[in-house]
């Protein structure tokens, strides 16, 4: 089989490659770190004029990509450079579902998404829920003053810049229904949303939102009534797939600084990468590497299939393991510089390990492959 990019997903990868060493330093993801945005505004629309938003969604909903393989193709490069904007949870997440559910006046959003002139976060998870996707406790009652809405939401990432959240409610069901879980679009200035945010280990700044009593019109609703589930299933897989991209770049940088560092800290009169000990261990992490790949490869191309929830599971149960044995060999080849903030290295290392835990970790999707492959 042959696993060589389309030209089209070769220029963009080229593309921004390119546009990224040139722009994004070090020094400038540290700034975005600190800034209380949480990004660029300058990079977010630089990106949208490249088309990279454009990339992740179809010709239908005004992109000129939007499979798997050009969210692979994207989001490794990002990886790579260690961007901290909040490309997945504005373009993947939110805008993904918008352009699944939304009414026509809704879809005008996703052109102000891929123009780089909007921003949208989802509030789904709750602080109970840890990675039971469906478990919501949100509440949607209507009654004559509209649709209201009470409950939190747990590590909104991007809420703070973002002009909309999409928020997730129960209407009906139980629980860890699926089916009763309804979707709404909440400007982020609405009467009763708080928003308590705070800076992230390893990206921008998420928020903890509380929605008490916050009433909204039926026409703000994604879609119709208790029918969301499908729409977050499927943007959830899609992100999970950019996240395990995102990683694998992340990863590839760390694999390079590793071996450029060998080559030139001297130990005992020599390059430290002279040592075979050490070039064992590389060798390792470059094999693993490797596998990462071609199980993210297998899991993006099973996003519109039906055996997609297993085949990503048993991905991202992968990647999660490869990741920290990578992180943490990179760190200790390097010692303590890898430790400071000063060195990139550390950034790569938090961002493999956290990306872990977005969309749930490997011992929880090891468990789901486990039940989804007994079924």
């Amino acid at each position: 089989m042959n696993f060589d990019l389309s030209d089209e997903r070769q220029m963009l990868s080229d593309t921004l490659r390119r546009f990224l060493a040139d722009k994004y330093s070090s020094t400038l993801r540290n700034e975005v770190l600190s800034d209380p945005a949480g990004l660029s505004r300058e990079i977010w629309s630089q990106l949208a004029e490249l088309g990279v938003i454009g990339a992740l969604f179809d010709e239908a909903q005004g992109g000129f990509g939007g499979a798997g393989g050009d969210i692979a193709v994207v989001f490794e490069e990002l990886g790579r450079a260690g961007v901290v904007e909040p490309v997945l949870d504005t373009a993947v997440l939110a805008g993904g579902i918008i352009a699944d559910l939304g009414n026509a006046d809704q879809q005008a959003l996703v052109e102000q998404i891929i123009a780089g002139e909007l921003h949208v976060a989802l509030a789904h998870g709750e602080p109970e829920a840890r990675y039971d996707l469906p478990y919501v406790t949100c509440r949607a009652a209507e009654d004559a003053e509209g649709i209201r809405l009470e409950g939190r939401k747990a590590v909104v990432v991007n809420a703070e810049a973002s002009e909309y959240l999409i928020v997730s409610a129960r209407e009906a069901g139980g629980l860890r229904d699926w089916e009763g879980i309804s979707l709404f679009l909440v400007p982020r200035d609405t009467a009763g949303l708080v928003l308590q945010g705070y800076a992230l280990a390893s990206r921008g700044r998420a928020a903890e939102v509380v929605l008490d009593g916050v009433t909204l019109t039926p026409e703000m609703r994604l879609g119709t009534a208790g029918q969301g589930g499908d729409a977050l299933t499927k943007a959830m897989a899609r992100s999970a797939v950019a996240q395990m991209a995102e990683t694998l770049g992340a990863m590839h940088t760390a694999c390079e600084m590793t071996q450029d560092y060998l080559m030139t800290r001297r130990q005992f009169g020599k390059p430290l990468g002279s040592f075979q000990a050490l070039q064992h261990r590389v060798a390792e992490m470059l094999i693993e590497m490797e596998q990462a790949r071609s199980a993210t490869i297998n899991a993006l191309g099973h996003l519109d299939g039906p055996d997609r929830d297993r085949q990503i599971s048993a991905a991202k149960a992968l990647m999660g393991q490869i990741g920290k044995r990578i992180a943490e060999e990179s760190i200790q080849m390097h010692g303590g510089i890898a430790m400071t903030q000063e060195y990139d290295l550390a950034h790569f290392a938090k961002r493999i390990i956290m990306g872990d835990h977005r969309f749930g970790d490997s011992d929880y999707h090891l468990e789901r492959f486990i039940d989804l492959s007994a079924a």
